[in-house]
């Protein structure tokens, strides 16, 4: 759990330390005080609250310079789970806030006047997950990246506005998880993709690094379990090629095998237990003076295992 909110709270703070224009601001403020921010009816006051006080000199900066009101700072303490500080960015002129930033608590609808273009949309999305985002740890074998709503309609048209994208097929679902409905993307790609989309770039590249190294391994250890899984059918295989080979040897039986071929093979077998197919299929090329392939290397060792079924009758392990 902590180092999926470490790398989240690493995604948030490098877009609340992006250079952001008033105009990108105002979607990206909405949709914060949408997903995060309530009034304090006893000082009617907004009262925009994050973890994070790279968030809240953001949220302090949008306020005070777009609406040019007294904006004030406090904290609060958790008491239960990580106790963590909660800053509380607070100010006045309310219901001249809400109708600017076209936020109606109690609806799920979004700003339409607000996202004229995809630049804004994008602003709104990074806004939304600074409040209620989060992402795994690309360390995790489970990728997921969600925002969390109280209202599934909002949560549908989060996804739709994830969905809508030109830049990317983004494919975000929405699912209820306790007393929340989640917008959320599972695909990797996706994943990385929508972090650069809402202007964490080096978190996208910290993301895709750690993935394609455990990614990179993850096949090095299946190519290692293949390599090991082949070496043992190779020596199974090799052990039992012997053993029929011993059994003609100690039968005088030998003669009775008429392929030439199968016999110079039995022969470099004997000398060389160890061999792979391919060095099978060189060394009776070399002595033979033609070309012998790996495939017909395991015709002729098909072949005398018949011939062993046929005089030894088969293996008890076989009847089994």
């Amino acid at each position: 759990m902590a180092s999926s909110f470490s790398f989240a709270l690493k995604v948030k703070e490098e877009i609340a330390t992006l250079p952001i224009e008033d105009a990108a601001l105002r979607p990206l403020l909405s949709a914060f005080l949408k997903c995060n921010g309530s009034i304090r009816l006893g000082e009617r006051v907004l009262d925009l609250c994050t973890e994070s006080s790279k968030i809240a000199k953001l949220l302090y900066r949008g306020l005070s310079s777009i609406y040019g009101v007294p904006v004030r700072f406090a904290y609060s303490k958790q008491m239960r789970l990580r106790k963590a500080v909660q800053y509380h960015v607070l100010c006045s002129e309310v219901d001249y806030i809400l109708s600017d930033l076209e936020v109606d608590l109690l609806s799920p609808a979004l700003p339409k006047s607000l996202l004229g273009n995809e630049q804004d949309e994008q602003s709104y999305l990074a806004g939304a997950f600074l409040a209620k985002g989060s992402v795994n740890d690309p360390h995790s074998s489970n990728y997921h990246l969600e925002i969390a709503c109280e209202d599934e309609g909002y949560a549908k048209a989060i996804a739709k506005l994830i969905n809508k994208s030109r830049s990317f097929p983004f494919n975000a679902k929405v699912a209820k998880r306790r007393n929340q409905f989640i917008a959320y993307l599972k695909r990797s790609e996706q994943i990385s993709a929508f972090l650069t989309y809402i202007g964490a770039t080096a978190s996208c590249l910290e993301f895709e690094n750690i993935r394609i190294d455990r990614d990179f391994s993850n096949v090095g250890n299946r190519f290692n379990n293949l390599d090991a899984a082949n070496m043992e059918k190779t020596v199974s295989a090799a052990a039992r090629q012997l053993k029929e080979i011993a059994f003609f040897k100690k039968g005088n039986a030998f003669p009775e095998i008429y392929s030439e071929k199968l016999k110079a093979l039995m022969r470099i077998r004997e000398v060389n237990p160890d061999a792979s197919l391919a060095e099978l299929a060189s060394l009776l090329s070399e002595e033979l003076s033609c070309s012998i392939s790996k495939s017909n290397i395991n015709h002729l060792f098909r072949k005398l295992h018949e011939e062993y079924s046929i005089k030894h009758g088969p293996d008890p392990e076989e009847k089994s």
